[in-house]
């Protein structure tokens, strides 16, 4: 039932994410040929609200809906890192969406993305098959 009530919260966030272009495959494209600063203008103010919300999860306390206390772990920066931001990069100008705005763009009609949500499956299929051989 907890699962159930984040639906209407999903569905007014990707309706954010079509309505401010950002699963827009044209401005995602434009981002990548620097051609406008709409998309960097957008990334930035999600880290700021990121770096914000962080902050005030840990000043308030905050607990997660299971009723766990909220914890950040520090990752270790690897060479298979930059290799995974590579390919993610790589998926994300060619398709025009990181796994994110798929469902936003499915949701507004751009059947293509199909595409991209097998696309998304099969590699991460793929890195839990080659996960022992990788860099981590």
């Amino acid at each position: 039932m907890k699962a159930l009530s984040a639906l209407p919260i999903g569905i007014f966030f990707g309706i954010v994410l079509v309505k401010s272009e950002v699963a827009s495959w044209f401005r995602i494209r434009a981002m990548f040929r620097f051609e406008e600063a709409h998309m960097y203008l957008v990334i930035a103010s999600a880290v700021v609200v990121g770096i914000i919300a962080i902050q005030l999860i840990k000043r308030l306390g905050l607990h997660t809906i299971g009723g766990d206390p909220v914890s950040l772990k520090a990752k270790p920066f690897t060479k298979g890192t930059i290799i995974g931001g590579v390919l993610f990069g790589m998926g994300w100008a060619i398709t025009g969406a990181c796994p994110g705005p798929i469902f936003a763009q499915i949701g507004s009609g751009e059947w293509m993305a199909g595409v991209t949500f097998v696309g998304v499956f099969l590699g991460a299929f793929l890195y839990a098959w080659l996960k022992p051989r990788l860099p981590h």
